[in-house]
């Protein structure tokens, strides 16, 4: 398997709708304040965050973004922008993944998990829990030693419930590239415009 260089994107996401706020950084490594370029599944493994290692898939939403993405319901409706949306009926079956992004705030949980939704923003993630697709688990470096804002996206395709939901084979790269595919350009959704750089 051969893991591409272009594996280091950082998404610069602007929202047209919001000037774009100053901020120090686009995001801080992980590793510089003892955190982590892998987040904990419960089981002693790990998925990449992607912050600091090249190889890496790397997935972050910049803090230099603008401050229309760097919240919660920001990021939800940038998510849906882009074909995907909450957990089916907010359920998570199975214990969330903790990261440490190197901010003061040691392992946390991720803030949210968001779906593949198949053209359907209310019931789509029932179908990519049932036949698998691409999701993310999505973190937020903001703590005291490291506060850039930016979203650090655990990204990956995964397999049916059949399957147990394991990752597919290259399934960290497929993950990342069909969420780029989605991402890259400018798209419009509720009312706001997202350009979107990687």
């Amino acid at each position: 398997m051969r893991i591409l260089t272009l594996a280091t994107l950082l998404f610069a996401t602007s929202v047209l709708a919001n000037p774009i706020e100053k901020r120090a950084a686009a995001y801080y490594n992980p590793n510089i304040n003892g955190g982590s370029e892998l987040d904990n599944a419960g089981d002693g493994l790990g998925e990449p965050l992607n912050a600091g290692h090249q190889l890496l898939t790397r997935v972050i939403i910049s803090g230099l973004s603008s401050s229309g993405v760097l919240n919660l319901n920001g990021l939800l409706n940038y998510a849906e922008s882009l074909g995907y949306s909450e957990e089916c009926f907010d359920i998570h079956l199975g214990g969330a993944q903790t990261a440490n992004l190197g901010d003061g705030n040691g392992w946390t949980n991720q803030v949210i998990e968001i779906r593949q939704d198949y053209g359907s923003a209310s019931v789509g993630t029932c179908l990519e829990s049932l036949v698998g697709g691409n999701h993310f688990g999505a973190w937020q470096q903001n703590g005291s030693l490291a506060s850039s804002g930016a979203w650090f996206l655990a990204v990956s395709e995964e397999e049916d419930v059949f399957e147990g939901h394991t990752i597919a084979p290259n399934g960290y790269n497929l993950g990342r590239n069909a969420l780029v595919a989605a991402a890259v350009g400018s798209i419009s959704y509720n009312g706001v415009t997202y350009t979107t750089t990687a």
